[in-house]
């Protein structure tokens, strides 16, 4: 840690600059999220495997296809597996419609050590739905060991074309939190942090982002009247776009 910890609370490394964001932001809010009637929705599920990830693997192996099931009666959901570990290996699975598929991948993966490669999560993101439409992109993760400026810039590109980033921060890496707010703030979507030790709270922000996919802002909205106090600050973050 060393250096890190010793950063005062309002000095950040490589803080991206944030004059004209706002005005970005409201550029934003007015393209459409509507997607056609009965198309099934798309949503890329990353996740950084390096090696302090195992235990939060764990967990979403064993909660991933209730995703599934909460997008079933929205029209159904297609889920591609992206995920990073060790020394700069980078996986995208095919596109998934069932959850036995996306279990069978996922257990087959052991974390390892190695630096994060979000820049190349974005950049497969934005290729993805420029060929076709991804409704949705999740990212799971602890750190960031990445250029916030060339991070933020991808995210803005991924707001542009309509794909909000959603973002679920374990841990207290005060790096991460900022950099994981300003990417999904940029990308129209929204940052949560969750306890690694609750599982609960994991299997309801993957529920409600599925949700999203799969039915759109109103589908997330239904969603978060029953939902933890997690979900309700995921839908408001949506609602400030």
């Amino acid at each position: 840690m060393g250096d890190r910890d010793k950063l005062p609370d309002n000095k950040l490394p490589n803080q991206a600059p944030v004059g004209g964001v706002d005005a970005f932001l409201k550029k934003l809010a007015g393209m459409s999220t509507v997607r056609p009637v009965g198309a099934r929705g798309r949503m890329i599920f990353a996740l950084d495997a390096t090696a302090s990830r195992q235990p939060t693997w764990d967990q979403a192996c064993e909660i991933q296809a209730e995703m599934f099931t909460e997008a079933g009666s929205l029209g159904g959901l297609d889920i591609q597996l992206v995920y990073y570990r060790g020394f700069g290996e980078f996986e995208a699975s095919p596109w998934l419609g069932a959850s036995a598929e996306l279990t069978r991948r996922m257990t087959g993966v052991l974390c390892l050590g190695g630096r994060t490669q979000i820049g190349r999560v974005l950049r497969h993101a934005i290729a993805e739905t420029k060929r076709q439409r991804v409704n949705a992109l999740v990212f799971v993760g602890d750190c960031m060991e990445e250029s916030i400026d060339e991070l933020c810039d991808m995210a803005g590109q991924l707001g542009v074309l309509g794909l909000p980033m959603f973002l679920f921060h374990e841990g207290r890496d005060r790096i991460a939190a900022d950099a994981f707010q300003q990417m999904a703030r940029l990308s129209g979507g929204a940052c949560c942090p969750f306890d690694a030790g609750s599982a609960k709270q994991l299997r309801e922000l993957l529920r409600a982002v599925a949700a999203y996919a799969a039915g759109g802002r109103q589908a997330l909205e239904n969603f978060s009247r029953h939902a933890g106090s997690q979900v309700l600050l995921l839908a408001r973050q949506l609602d400030r776009k």
